[in-house]
């Protein structure tokens, strides 16, 4: 068995399950925000149930619209925290909390093996930590939250194995924005991506979660990570509990095996209206930009953070250029702080936010005109996901961010560097 076949038939107390089947697997944790939350506590409450099936393990994170920017906003967060004290569950609310897919596996909710239901599409970040995590529906995540289950089809499995040596300011959001330009935002419809080879296991814990964060781009279930010394060395720090780790078998059949090669790689730029839409930052040069977001639950790590940094110590944002920095969660933004971080970005020019998705959801905290093009270290730019319809968002990795929002326009970094 694929290790998401091996972690689902585990949970289901089978010896085996097959791509095709239908189970009900019982959930290790369930997950939701202000984003899609009220939907699920509406629906929790309009099917007459009366407890959550355990309060450990059901966690609100309120991270989309907080601190709330207008009165719907505000409602929607009165009604999850009322959900939470009223069943006891585990709320994680501003000045307390952080983006979610930063936050949970931060605060060890998420170990290796567990399966997670999460109301949000980016719960396949916790494949990182070689977890079945997927995003569900806000009717799946109620049922989940009354009975501690849920039902879904196995996927097949896909194999991504990635090969070479990185270049300079190359990482994980260069190789998944590769990967989904090669595959497209269809290439795993409802598979589990497997990502391995030898650039995988020399990757340190943030870049995977960034690649694991972006599987949905293409259409994943899941993404997960073989569990190796790194994963355990970052969950032991956290984990309150018992865990298991799984491995796929080394006869395990995949519906596909894709070998990338990326020694020739450069930092990627993913071109509006798709992250499929990647092109090295070459072929980006001399586009203007008026504002540069760098965080979110893709890129709003401590080593993401720091990276901007390098590029922007001692050099000023451009005149032209808003430059936004979210931290991924209160942790991030301490330390941040520790290391001297934020002082870096004030004094760049860059307005620092408490931990929100704000921008990246175009819910407040950086909403776009008409005409105005963003570089973001986002997940998405769709038509209209930062703001007016007719914006642009480009994606990229924190370092070609921060050398843009310097420039005025994209670069690589080593134009502001000279290294």
């Amino acid at each position: 068995m694929t290790l998401a076949e091996k972690i689902l038939a585990a949970h289901t107390g089978r010896k085996s399950v097959k791509p095709g089947e239908f189970l009900n697997v019982p959930v290790d944790l369930v997950m939701t925000t202000d984003g899609t939350g009220l939907i699920a506590v509406r629906q929790f409450q309009k099917m007459g149930a009366r407890r959550v099936f355990n309060p450990s393990k059901v966690v609100l994170v309120l991270d989309h619209s907080v601190p709330a920017p207008n009165v719907d906003a505000a409602e929607t967060s009165r009604v999850l925290r009322e959900f939470a004290f009223q069943y006891g569950t585990l709320l994680y609310d501003v000045g307390r909390s952080g983006i979610v897919h930063v936050l949970l596996p931060e605060q060890g909710l998420v170990l290796p093996g567990d399966v997670v239901a999460g109301g949000d599409s980016h719960t396949c970040t916790y494949g990182a930590l070689g977890a079945f995590a997927t995003g569900m529906g806000a009717t799946d995540i109620a049922f989940a939250m009354a009975f501690g289950q849920t039902w879904m089809r196995v996927p097949e499995s896909i194999r991504l194995v990635y090969h070479g040596h990185l270049q300079p300011w190359v990482g994980g959001k260069d190789l998944i924005l590769h990967t989904i330009s090669r595959i497209g935002v269809e290439g795993a419809n409802y598979k589990a991506i497997e990502f391995a080879g030898p650039v995988i296991e020399a990757l340190k814990m943030d870049e995977r979660f960034t690649m694991a964060n972006m599987a949905v781009e293409a259409g994943a279930k899941a993404g997960l990570f073989l569990v190796d010394e790194e994963t355990v060395a970052y969950v032991k720090k956290r984990a309150k509990r018992p865990y298991t780790v799984y491995h796929p078998d080394p006869e395990a059949e995949y519906a596909e095996t894709v070998e990338i090669d990326i020694s020739s790689l450069e930092p990627q730029v993913a071109f509006p209206h798709s992250p499929a839409n990647a092109r090295p930052v070459t072929e980006a040069k001399g586009i203007e930009i008026v504002q540069a977001v760098i965080g979110s639950c893709t890129n709003g790590r401590l080593s993401d953070l720091r990276m901007a940094a390098r590029v922007l110590a001692g050099r000023r944002i451009h005149l032209r250029v808003r430059c936004i920095v979210l931290p991924g969660s209160q942790e991030v933004y301490l330390e941040a702080l520790r290391e001297g971080l934020i002082e870096t970005f004030i004094q760049s020019g860059a307005a620092v936010s408490t931990p929100t998705c704000g921008p990246c959801v175009g819910a407040h905290m950086g909403v776009l005109a008409a005409g105005e093009k963003c570089i973001s270290t986002t997940n998405r730019n769709f038509i209209g996901r930062m703001g007016s319809p007719k914006s642009e968002v480009y994606l990229a990795n924190p370092a070609v961010v921060a050398a843009s929002a310097v420039q005025g326009r994209i670069v690589h970094p080593q134009e502001v560097l000279g290294t």
